[in-house]
Formats: structure tokens, C-alpha cells, sequence
């Protein structure tokens, strides 16, 4: 074949686009970058079924993940704010209380034990008092009764020619004190002798008894009535009982306190 008719029909190379070939053809001050540049597909070419897969796979994942969601315990957390401090929880029960009580112990005052044991000791002795003075009064009881009552039988020289002593009655009677004396034991001739009256709180519970002394040295049985810790003397005179006199007051003060009845 002739040269001359095979490059008349030749390309100019005018018309060829310039492909630079390696990096001869790379401008100065851009990155050059040895990825392959994907290919650019045509709007006129019927795209690949990829994307419907992708997307069948996309659906079947988010199924299974659902899935997993619900058949697990949903778990909730929450997170503290920046800077917050975490607080302990608040004992309850007996943790609080023995706390207070390590609490009070810390900082109690050595003079509140002092106090404490002294108010103690008050509620003992008020407590020890009210029981002495429920066992002397049921004491009390069961001795003289309600009113309180005392007898005796004596013999003091008032109609006992029968050899019968005289009996004497000592009753409180609402704390008013009285003697009744039957002579010889006759009460047709009774007679009865006043005492002092008291008015202090619970007096009607007093118990009262009789002694009989010579207290003025004539041989005669003098009576003597105890009530609170006192005495009250009636002279034996003339077969029957009367009140000191005001100049027979000393000797007989005299007498009882060297003879106690």
C-alpha cells in the first residue's frame, strides 16, 4: 500500500485531546492523587440493580436489629451532669437510728450524765417514796382499819370491883380524835374524851393508840394518847380522866422524855 494515500486519511492531531501521561502533565499547586477517578456513567444507560440490593439489605438489618430490640430488657441510663457530686443514699431504719445515737454520743457534755444521773436518782427516790408510803398505808389497813380504830383493856381503878378491867375505844374519826372508856367494861357508864384535831393532808388515816403511865407520881394509871409522833396526857383523878393542868405542864413534860411510852 502507498505511503501517500494512507496519510491523507489520517487524523490531525489537532483534533486529538491532550491526555497527560504519568505526572508530566500535573499543574504546580494542586495535590495529585493516584485514586483511580471513577467512570461517570451516561444518563441514556439503564443503571445496575446494586441499588435495590443494597437497599433489601438495608431493610433485612434494620428488621433484625428491631427484632433484638424488643426481645432484650430495655436499660435506661442516665448521666450525671458535669460538675454534680454524688450523693450517698440516706440510711434507713436502725442505720439512722444508731447513727443519731453516735451522733448524740459525740456530742453530749460530760455535765449532761451529771444531770441525767441526778434526775435518775430523782425518779428513784419518788418512786422508793410512793411505794413506803402505799405499803404503810395498807399496813395501816390491815391493823387499825377504816377509820382507824384501837382497843384496849386496862385496869385503871374506875368501877372494877367485879375484877373486870376498863376498856377504852381510840378511833379517828375523820381526823378528829376520840376515847371512849366503858368502866369495869360497863357500857351503860361510857364515857368519852376528845382529843386533839388534826388537819393535816390524809389526817382521817392516822392511826391512834393509848399508853397508860403514872406520870405524876400519885400511884394512879395516867392515860396517854399517841397520835403523829405526839403525845396528849389526861390526868387520872377522881375515877375518871381530865386535861393537864397549866402547872402540872413541866413535870409531866419531864417525865415523858426521860420515859418514852
Amino acid at each position: 500500500m502507498p505511503v501517500l494515500e494512507s496519510t491523507e486519511f489520517t487524523t490531525p492531531r489537532s483534533a486529538l485531546r491532550h491526555r497527560p501521561i504519568g505526572d508530566e502533565g500535573a499543574k504546580p499547586g494542586k495535590p495529585t492523587t493516584s485514586a483511580p477517578v471513577p467512570p461517570v456513567q451516561r444518563a441514556s444507560r439503564t443503571r445496575s440493580t446494586d441499588t435495590q440490593v443494597e437497599i433489601d439489605e438495608w431493610q433485612r438489618e434494620a428488621d433484625n436489629a428491631s427484632t433484638n430490640t424488643q426481645g432484650r430488657p430495655s436499660v435506661r441510663r442516665t448521666s450525671a451532669p458535669a460538675g454534680s457530686k454524688t450523693r450517698s443514699q440516706k440510711p434507713t431504719g436502725t442505720q439512722s437510728l444508731s447513727k443519731a445515737k453516735q451522733a448524740m454520743k459525740r456530742r453530749a457534755h460530760p455535765l449532761f450524765y451529771l444531770g441525767l444521773g441526778m434526775l435518775s436518782m430523782l425518779i428513784l427516790w419518788t418512786v422508793a417514796m410512793a411505794a413506803a408510803n402505799w405499803f404503810g398505808t395498807t399496813l395501816d389497813d390491815v391493823r387499825y382499819g377504816r377509820p382507824r380504830t384501837f382497843q384496849t383493856d386496862q385496869f385503871v381503878g374506875h368501877n372494877e370491883t367485879a375484877g373486870m378491867p376498863s376498856h377504852f375505844i381510840a378511833i379517828n374519826l375523820n381526823g378528829r380524835v376520840e376515847v371512849i372508856e366503858f368502866p369495869g367494861g360497863d357500857a351503860a357508864h361510857a364515857r368519852i374524851f376528845l382529843g386533839p384535831q388534826l388537819y393535816t393532808s390524809g389526817s382521817d388515816l392516822v392511826p391512834v393508840t393509848l399508853t397508860f403511865m403514872d406520870v405524876n407520881g400519885d400511884h394512879k394509871l395516867d392515860m396517854i394518847i399517841n397520835v403523829q409522833g405526839s403525845q396528849v396526857v389526861f390526868i387520872n383523878d377522881q375515877g375518871t380522866f381530865r386535861p393537864l393542868r397549866p402547872d402540872e405542864r413541866s413535870q409531866v413534860e419531864q417525865f415523858l422524855q426521860h420515859h418514852r411510852p
